[in-house]
């Protein structure tokens, strides 16, 4: 017989809640915000359903406490990546003790981890609160977290994201840029009218594989190594008979903590070296870190049994929280398989994740 929080994963994993910013017509959270909005005021929470965006609803369950303690916020998205190249990625299958399913790792399997968490600590007669936030569009732009972040303070936060039961205490940001070069267009008979837009940016390539090396050659952070930075769309010219007269690279740097966005354009700027062109910085997330002298951070080392404290090279919505004064750690599942074509979780791993979740809300809110 399964637990509680598997067939809750499961049945989580059955609806779609494709982001519709990443695959145009997804079925984004209104389904399953209206599930997960069900079952916690079913297991006896008090539920707000918010939305940031149209159509793009997030849940906020609160096991209210008596009174006079710290309250602890639990955080997971609901929305997944499309699953155009899996086989039954809405059938979630049961094997070897592993869920198998689109959004199973990423991160379904954690959401029911923290909805069981927050329903057995409405249960305890805690102090403080427990606050249990499922939102929408973290896979893009992070709406919902802003959003709850805005309305919802707390005194710790874990974001529930998978993390192979490490903790972690510190993740990359990045930084998403646009280079532009510019030429002169003619005929393609005609140097010695044209200049050539997309040779510009050859240099410009070049360049930026030479800062790759040199940044990944010069760790800075103890736990996330280096920033790193890769060349991610290009457009360029009008036919083949021209020169082009321009040219458009889109390009990702990710970033660790005490590197800035300025610090990031003027690296980029920099390797124009002197030819016509623009470098405009089109969307921003911070790296993160928290004190490993948190109590949060302690508390869940002591009741995880002292698992290793890392640092992870994706972001999350952990730096939303911290951004807006809560202390966060990081603390989720194993498994494998985040937006490829075969995901799975744990359920073991589940199992003991929300065990370390009920027991630092215990702690934190008694």
């Amino acid at each position: 017989m399964e637990s509680r929080v598997a067939e809750l994963a499961a049945a989580l994993v059955k609806i779609d809640s494709v982001n519709p910013a990443l695959v145009p017509g997804g079925a984004g959270e209104t389904e399953i915000a209206s599930y997960v909005a069900g079952w916690l005021e079913t297991a006896g929470l008090e539920v707000e359903v918010e939305e940031a965006a149209t159509g793009r609803p997030s849940v906020v369950g609160i096991a209210r406490g008596r009174g006079g303690g710290q309250s602890l916020l639990l955080n997971a998205h609901m929305d997944t990546v499309g699953y155009a190249a899996m086989e039954h990625p809405l059938e979630p299958r049961i094997q070897d003790g592993r869920l198998y399913g689109r959004g199973a790792y990423d991160m379904k399997g954690s959401l029911a981890a923290i909805m069981v968490a927050g329903a057995e600590a409405a249960k305890e007669n805690l102090r403080g609160d427990v606050l249990v936030t499922a939102v929408a569009d973290e896979e893009v732009a992070s709406v919902g977290s802003e959003a709850v972040a805005q309305r919802h303070a707390a005194d710790a936060a874990i974001v529930s994201e998978p993390t192979e039961l490490r903790l972690a205490v510190a993740h990359k940001g990045f930084v998403w840029l646009e280079i532009e070069t510019f030429g002169r267009a003619a005929h393609g008979s005609r140097p010695d009218l044209g200049i050539d837009a997309i040779v510009r940016m050859g240099r410009v390539l070049t360049g930026l594989g030479a800062l790759d090396e040199a940044l990944r050659a010069n760790p800075s952070h103890r736990l996330l190594g280096s920033g790193s930075l890769h060349a991610s769309l290009i457009e360029g010219g009008q036919e083949l008979s021209s020169y082009a007269e321009r040219c458009l690279l889109q390009l990702e740097r990710r970033t660790v903590p005490g590197e800035t966005p300025a610090l990031v354009e003027e690296q980029v700027r920099q390797l124009l070296d002197g030819d016509d062109g623009e470098v405009r910085t089109t969307f921003v997330r911070e790296p993160f870190e928290v004190s490993e002298e948190e109590s949060v951070v302690e508390m869940v080392l002591r009741h995880a049994g002292e698992p290793e404290v890392v640092g992870v090279p994706f972001w999350a919505d952990s730096a939303v929280f911290a951004a807006a004064g809560i202390p966060t750690v990081l603390f989720g599942p194993k498994g494998e398989g985040a937006h490829a074509e075969v995901e799975w979780v744990d359920l073991a791993s589940l199992e003991r994740c929300k065990d370390i979740y009920l027991t630092v809300a215990r702690e934190l809110c008694a």
